[in-house]
């Protein structure tokens, strides 16, 4: 991403769910990417427009309760929705490491340490939400929000306290880039990986958070296509303009598309999620949908004479 050298002024990451409110509800300290953080100070967050289903949205839940139990933090409580295309709050960016480097860092707790699941992880504090999270669609990468955006969205932010408050030392507090690959090696040079006693619960929930960490991992820079409701998922995901590759707009009927992964609605109360069923969640839907393709066929065979009037 040749981006990533660049300054911005209001810089917004796009991130699916759940993961999205995780970090910006304080649960979250880290958050994991294939590269490693281009910045430091504010990071706003957009949740993506793929909305997550029920075994991810619980792998993740179950990771964060055995983790934070570690520390010894039970009553952890998670967001009550996890809405889609929306911005939702902010985080500070205050360093990044190594995966290997986090886990052998004895200054943190050790929850965190655990949470290192990907190559570069970026370490997040003072989360801030908004109380009305803001509809938009999110880009690629590290990209810049718009200016009377972002302005609104600040007058809209509070505070969240995290389940277990702490602070990353910088090894500079002159230098915000000081706390980076490398940098807990020279520091700490006894540091040494976790030991952590795994309990059965504990190494199940972890992979099973590696797995739904990673099946986006080989799409960072691709395209998902919206999914379906599902449980305390606000969404209203609406048909929109696609844009090209320039960020302009097609000018062509609205259309539902697919949205990038690096990513992309107010739910009011008064609206209730109807009811949807993939083909897929019914295992004789394939069988019935070929006898029906059998079916149209053989009509279309009976009589040609009267197929061929018909056109």
């Amino acid at each position: 991403m040749g981006s990533r050298s660049r300054s911005w002024r209001n810089p917004c990451l796009t991130m699916h769910q759940p993961w999205a409110s995780l970090l910006v509800h304080g649960i979250k300290r880290i958050e994991g990417r294939s590269w490693p953080a281009p910045l430091r100070g504010r990071l706003w967050i957009h949740a993506a427009s793929k909305v997550p289903d029920d075994a991810t949205i619980k792998a993740m839940e179950d990771f964060y309760r055995e983790i934070y139990a570690v520390d010894g933090i039970t009553d952890l409580k998670f967001p009550e929705h996890y809405p889609v295309s929306r911005l939702l709050g902010c985080i500070e960016v205050v360093g990044c490491l190594r995966r290997e480097e986090l886990t052998c860092w004895k200054q943190v707790p050790e929850g965190v340490r655990l949470e290192g699941l990907t190559n570069f992880c970026w370490l997040c504090e003072q989360p801030q939400k908004l109380l009305v999270p803001i509809e938009m669609r999110g880009n690629q990468g590290v990209y810049d929000l718009e200016r009377k955006l972002s302005q609104a969205a600040v007058r809209g932010l509070v505070p969240v306290e995290s389940p277990l408050p702490f602070k990353f030392l910088l090894p500079n507090p002159r230098d915000p880039f000081s706390l980076k690959p490398g940098s807990i090696s020279v520091r700490f040079p006894e540091s040494e990986a976790s030991e952590v006693e795994k309990s059965s619960n504990l190494s199940a929930a972890i992979a099973s958070a590696v797995a739904a960490t990673t099946q986006f991992s080989k799409k960072d820079h691709k395209f998902e296509t919206n999914s379906f409701p599902s449980r305390n998922v606000q969404n209203f995901n609406r048909p929109f303009q696609p844009k090209n590759h320039s960020g302009f707009d097609h000018k062509m009927p609205a259309i539902e598309v697919a949205t990038p992964v690096s990513h992309l609605s107010e739910c009011s109360s008064s609206h209730k999620q109807l009811p949807y069923a993939k083909l897929s969640d019914h295992t004789g839907a394939p069988k019935i949908f070929a006898a029906a393709v059998r079916g149209l066929k053989h009509a279309n065979s009976v009589d040609p004479a009267k197929n061929m009037q018909s056109r």
